[in-house]
């Protein structure tokens, strides 16, 4: 049975970044990749959700695209603009046996500063890890 595996994306990520954080599960694991609608604080205040949401669909569909075409079968969603929420909310639909947040180094949102990783490992049953995705 193919191992089910949430990756929580911030950036688009590559099947190799996948490969390299879940190691051989990943060329028959069946993936769920969510981007969450990460928004400013000024667009936050502003209510102005539409910058955010048209990024994060960009980020879940390279993202899902560059799996699919390395051969990982992959589907993607934009999530709720935290991402906790965000991860929650895949996991009603979609079972993971792993959650997969990846960090991008000088990026944006770097969810190791906001303790994102140690807050998820606490909430949540399937084991989180995180991964650096390095020059993608």
């Amino acid at each position: 049975m193919a191992k089910k595996i949430l990756a929580v994306v911030s950036e688009p990520v590559s099947a190799d970044a996948l490969r390299n954080a879940v190691g051989d599960d990943a060329q028959d694991a069946e993936v769920m990749v969510v981007a969450p609608a990460l928004n400013t604080k000024r667009r936050f205040f502003l209510a102005d959700p539409d910058p955010a949401i048209d990024r994060a669909e960009a980020v879940q569909e390279e993202t899902v695209e560059r799996m699919d075409e390395a051969g990982v079968d992959a589907a993607g969603d934009t999530g709720e603009s935290d991402p906790l929420l965000a991860i929650q909310d895949a996991l009603q639909t979609f079972p993971a046996d792993q959650i997969v947040l990846f960090v991008h180094p000088g990026g944006e949102r770097n969810w190791l500063e906001e303790g994102l990783v140690e807050e998820a490992r606490e909430r949540f049953e399937p084991p989180v890890s995180h991964f650096v995705v390095e020059n993608e």
